[in-house]
Parts: structure tokens; C-alpha cells; sequence
């Protein structure tokens, strides 16, 4: 219905060399391999903190891969589903906003006149505006999404796009910390993994600030610091129960 808000065909003069189109993955890609990170070094330092499992690696590996496919599948379906859910209300929106420019042109453009009076807009301006807007149906509907929904192109992203970068994203993530437990005992194999995990944090944290123009140093602490507390907590808790049942 409404073309211009497509993402995948950006108006092309609006394009300036700075702008980076692609940034708009960062909150999947980041989000989805943080996730991935810190979940599993905090769940395989909950099991490795186990009395019981500390023996025996392979079960670190095994419940680690298990936890990864279903984490993996429920990120990506819940990525799918909530901007899948996202876009049919925003279609739901502009459908009601069509509707209304349809059969009550005259409101529509008084909102019109009402949204340049408040920009500061000489009324002589307004109208020459207004009248210039409101000459095309599709036109007023671009505006009337954009200035009075506050919709953008990013709302309107591909549910598949997002599910399937939020999914691979978090196995990502979570393989620094399993992979020591495929070659060595779990003794030995818990320091790789904090070593292993907090080099990938590090890395996740400085990588966006590709886009985000942060301290790149600030930006890698703060996530080695998140993936810290994971792994703490998890060994805690993984010792506590241990302890607990067999005690």
C-alpha cells in the first residue's frame, strides 16, 4: 500500500555516504549473540560449578548444544513472531488512515494544516503546503503516516529477515564458550571458556561500535562485565544445587 515505507527500496535521494542502511541489523545481531554468549557460558559454568557433572565434559557439551538449538529456535521464532506481529498492527494503522482520507478528506486536512501550523508555519504557508500535500491520496497518506503514526521504514521489517538473523546470531554467540569442553576435561575447560567467552564479548561489544560510534573500550567492557556476572551466577547457582541435592 504504501511503497515509500518498504525498506528494502530506500528513496535514493536521501542517501548521504555517512548513513549506514545495514546498522539497522545491529539490534538482532547484537542482541541475538549476546545473548547466545552469555546464556550458555552461564549455563555451562552452572554445570561445570556441579559436583555432580564436573567429571565428565561430554554432558557439559551435550546439554550446552541442546540448550543452543532450542535457545536458536526460540530466539528466531520469537523474532519472526513479535515483528510479524509489530507489522500487521502498523498495516492495521495506515489501513484506518487510508480509510479516513477516503471519507473524510476535509479532517484530513485540517490535521495536515494543524501539523504545519505547529512547525511554525505562516498561514499564508500552511496552505500553499497543505494544498499541495493533499492534492494526492497517496501523497497525503506518505505524510499522514510518517508526521501523525510516526511510522518509519524500520518499523516495517522482514519477519523472516529478523528471525533468521536474531536465530544464527545466538548460535554464534554461544559456541566460544562450549567449544574447550569438545577437547578437554571440565576441570580444565571452564577457564577456556570464561577466557574464550570474554574475548567474544569483548569483540561483540567493540564490533558495534561500528555503527554506534561509542568508546569502543567502554562498549567492550561493559559487555565482558554482563557476561561476567552470567558466569558467576551460574557457577553459584550450579555449586548451591549440587550441594543441595547431595547433601
Amino acid at each position: 500500500m504504501l511503497k515509500t515505507l518498504e525498506p528494502d527500496r530506500p528513496a535514493q535521494h536521501f542517501h548521504e555516504s555517512w548513513h549506514s542502511p545495514e546498522g539497522r541489523a545491529i539490534r538482532e545481531v547484537i542482541f541475538g549473540a549476546n545473548d547466545g554468549l552469555i546464556t550458555t557460558v552461564g549455563f555451562v559454568s552452572g554445570l561445570s560449578g556441579s559436583q555432580l557433572l564436573l567429571v565428565d565434559s561430554r554432558i557439559v557439551l551435550i546439554a550446552g548444544l541442546a540448550e543452543v538449538i532450542a535457545g536458536a529456535i526460540s530466539m528466531a521464532l520469537g523474532a519472526y513472531l513479535s515483528t510479524k506481529s509489530q507489522r500487521e498492527f502498523f498495516e492495521k494503522e495506515i489501513g484506518i488512515e487510508m480509510r479516513e482520507i477516503e471519507e473524510n478528506p476535509l479532517r484530513e486536512k485540517q490535521e495536515v494544516r494543524e501539523i504545519y501550523a505547529s512547525k511554525g508555519f505562516s498561514p499564508e504557508e500552511v496552505e500553499i503546503v497543505v494544498n499541495r500535500i493533499t492534492a494526492d491520496k497517496e501523497q497525503t497518506l506518505q505524510f499522514m503516516v510518517k508526521e501523525e503514526l510516526g511510522l518509519v521504514p524500520e518499523a516495517f521489517d522482514s519477519p523472516i529477515k529478523n528471525g533468521f538473523l536474531m536465530g544464527f546470531s545466538f548460535v554464534v554467540g554461544a559456541l566460544p564458550p562450549l567449544l574447550p569442553y569438545g577437547f578437554l576435561p571440565a576441570v580444565r575447560a571452564l577457564p577456556f571458556s570464561l577466557a574464550f567467552s570474554a574475548l567474544a564479548l569483548f569483540g561483540f561489544g567493540v564490533g558495534k561500535t561500528y555503527f554506534t560510534q561509542k568508546n569502543w573500550m567502554k562498549s567492550g567492557l561493559e559487555v565482558v562485565g554482563l557476561g561476567v556476572l552470567a558466569a558467576g551466577i551460574g557457577y553459584l547457582g550450579g555449586w548451591v544445587v549440587s550441594g543441595l541435592l547431595t547433601g
